[in-house]
């Protein structure tokens, strides 16, 4: 078979989008730093003017764009963008969505003083309703979604960087995320684990207000043979099906340990586990609401 000669390079396009207010402009900027060429806040109906230029230029092959819904005729735009792009065979397009909290958004908007796009003359929580009610079918079709409810801006970047590397072909990574019940599921877990069987080092008053990450606790945690037994069983589990989540093409997988309060039994067995991981795979491993109880004890 001969070999052709000059065939067009396939564009990588990165569209972010998602609640306002959840990080988009923190992530634009995580991708400039990864050499992609970034526009923010492109409407959908330019589109397909912006691709005629792009094939004339012929020399840009990495693209993210941020897209801002701001009404329910921008979403019908994009969603008829995202139909003509899955038809394309010269573009691998792929949707991250940031979500966030509602009451981490509002929050973050009386902290900023600014006001949701889609409560100009109302309650920011109204707004943020609608805007979910939205984006919801674009949520549901998004090949990434992070919930940055309790990530810095350092974090997110960190986190983009790990799902957006600069290789061509991306490696297969895997988020840990240790996290309290009493303070809400991890909104962008794909696997979720209750270690809250396990006896619980809150009522060892010498390892009270320690965590997970400290060696007492986690010593007294992995001394009881339900610790070992479950660690053996989940481990074997989660090993055995990697190999699936990457046949389907998914490059990440959340898996989300809770205890009751996020602080000792979930922090030492996401640590043992993500360890144990860490010899065949990229794993990062957060611990959301580790500090969370030290925090409210400090404010008291």
């Amino acid at each position: 078979m001969e070999k052709r000669e000059n065939q067009p390079t396939v564009l990588k396009l990165v569209i972010i989008t998602g609640m306002s207010g959840a990080g988009k402009t923190v992530a634009i900027q995580s991708f400039e730093d990864l050499g992609y060429f970034c526009i923010d806040n492109l409407p959908p109906s330019l589109f397909s003017k912006f691709w005629e230029l792009l094939k004339e230029n012929g020399k840009i092959n990495r693209i993210a764009l941020v897209v801002d819904l701001r009404s329910r005729s921008f979403f019908s735009e994009l969603e008829n963008m995202l139909i003509s792009l899955d038809n394309s065979d010269m573009i691998d397009a792929k949707v991250l969505f940031l979500d966030c909290s509602d009451r981490e958004l509002i929050s973050r908007y009386k902290e900023t003083r600014r006001t949701h796009p889609l409560a100009m003359d109302g309650l920011i929580s109204e707004g943020i309703k609608k805007e979910r009610a939205i984006l919801k079918d674009i949520k549901d079709r998004a090949q990434y979604v992070v919930d940055t409810t309790d990530l810095t801006p350092r974090q997110l970047r960190e986190k983009l960087d790990l799902m957006f590397k600069k290789d061509d072909d991306q490696t297969f990574h895997i988020e840990m995320v240790s996290f309290g019940f009493k303070y809400g599921l991890p909104l962008d877990a794909d696997v979720i684990m209750d270690v809250r069987f396990l006896p619980n080092p809150h009522y060892v008053p010498e390892l009270r207000a320690l965590d997970g990450l400290d060696q007492a606790v986690y010593d007294y945690v992995m001394s009881f043979p339900e610790t070992e037994s479950f660690y053996t069983q989940f481990y074997g589990l989660l090993k055995s099906i990697m190999p699936g989540y990457q046949k389907e093409g998914k490059t990440s997988l959340t898996i989300g340990i809770g205890c009751t309060g996020g602080q000792h039994r979930s922090v030492a067995l996401s640590e043992r586990i993500g360890r144990a991981l860490r010899e065949e795979y990229p794993v990062n491993i957060t611990h959301r609401d580790k500090d969370k109880r030290k925090e409210t004890v400090n404010r008291s």
